[in-house]
């Protein structure tokens, strides 16, 4: 059984009805109006059961639109770059949402000056992402598409790091077209990164 923030058990019916909530009232009110009050009143449940679970708003909210959804299996196109593709697509999806888009610079705000809740960040969410691109990677290395493997969270940041920064730092306007770029530029920058660091100057990966 999950553990709170305070080290008790967790109980499953009373996380799934504060997340539900959470993205009911942010579906109705967006998420600056969003309260923890608002979320503990229609969830039948004291204020004290969502910051044993949740440092803020903010966390709470991210956790409900973007952590709680399990990340789609790693695809295996036959190729890294279509890997890639089929990954920031997947990403996409969920962090252009209009809920993403209002609560992640909040949560940004909030990871910058909370020691506590950049950890947990980092050691959840960030660290199930980059398992994906390790596995990414290591299927691209069985292919013969790398010279060997590369640093997950050097993958990571060029993917998804460029697709946050367009969404949430430029406010641009992100379509299939610029995912599919993003993707072709990952699969680029990832090969160089396995041809310096392992030997290989002439190794190169066909987009798929």
């Amino acid at each position: 059984m999950e553990r709170q923030r305070g080290g008790r058990p967790r109980d499953s019916r009373v996380d799934h009805k504060i997340l539900q909530t959470t993205r009911e009232l942010i579906d109705e009110v967006g998420y600056p109006a969003l309260t923890v009050d608002q979320v503990a009143a229609r969830a039948g449940v004291g204020k004290a059961a969502i910051y044993r679970r949740y440092a803020s708003k903010a966390e709470m909210a991210f956790v409900a639109t973007m952590h709680e959804q399990q990340l789609p299996p790693p695809a295996d196109t036959g190729s890294l770059h279509g890997d890639l593709l089929a990954l920031v697509r997947a990403f996409h999806a969920r962090m252009a949402a209009p809920a993403a888009r209002q609560l992640a610079p909040a949560l940004i705000s909030e990871l910058a000056v909370n020691p506590e809740l950049d950890t947990r960040f980092t050691d959840t969410f960030l660290a199930t992402e980059q398992a994906a691109f390790a596995d990414i990677i290591e299927q691209a290395v069985a292919r013969g598409e790398l010279a060997g493997p590369v640093d997950p969270a050097m993958a990571h940041l060029l993917l998804l790091g460029s697709l946050a920064s367009a969404l949430y730092v430029l406010n641009l306007p992100v379509d299939d077209a610029m995912v599919t770029d993003l993707a072709t530029a990952a699969t680029a920058g990832i090969v160089a990164l396995a041809d310096r660091h392992h030997g290989d100057p002439g190794g190169a990966a066909e987009p798929g």
